[in-house]
């Protein structure tokens, strides 16, 4: 078995974030499965910018690893939410890890993104971005966890807020870390 990659989170994350969107818009169209749809292997490589062959070969790892399960009336492959919240909160840091880097213009994450901007008091030397030309602030560089990341936040502001967790997790101290662990909790657990 292959071992796991910092993707197939990204991948993960994403089918949470279509799970949650087709629990609220049941009958649209874009979460068929079977076509060109949001859920399909077609429709996850426009939105996360990773090839088709790479999310098989994810998703494949993370069933293995019972960080996804076949949905039994779909079949369709869904994130284990329990699984893959402790792998995230006890694991993510340890496996892969965060450093703040030189100043760089992008696009805020961890406690600089607008999702958690303000719940707790952090200086200003403590922005933390996603390096992108077109970013909107100066920062400290982060490496997200796989390079179409930016982009793939662009498309889909619930991955963003999930994935700005994960950094605020991958890079805070204690009392950062628990405030995000919490959100995430919040996010992942209870639907």
């Amino acid at each position: 078995m292959d071992s796991m990659r910092s993707q197939d989170v990204v991948i993960l994350l994403k089918l949470i974030s279509l799970q949650t969107q087709e629990a609220m818009c049941p009958n649209d169209p874009r979460w068929n499965f079977e076509s060109d749809g949001a859920n399909s292997m077609r429709g996850l490589q426009a939105q996360l910018g990773i090839s088709k062959t790479e999310i098989s070969a994810s998703i494949h790892r993370s069933l293995a690893a019972g960080l996804a399960i076949k949905d039994r009336r779909s079949g369709r492959p869904k994130p284990n939410r329990r699984y893959l919240h402790g792998f995230i909160v006890h694991g993510l840091r340890f496996v892969f890890p965060a450093r703040p880097g030189a100043i760089t213009r992008g696009i805020p994450t961890a406690f600089a993104a607008p999702m958690l901007k303000g719940r707790l008091l952090l200086g200003s030397d403590d922005s933390c971005v996603w390096p992108a030309s077109d970013g909107q602030i100066n920062g400290q560089c982060v490496h997200p966890l796989f390079r179409s990341v930016p982009d793939a936040a662009r498309k889909d502001e619930l991955l963003y807020e999930y994935l700005a967790l994960i950094d605020a997790i991958r890079l805070g101290g204690p009392r950062e870390f628990r405030v995000a662990a919490e959100t995430l909790s919040e996010r992942l657990l209870k639907r």
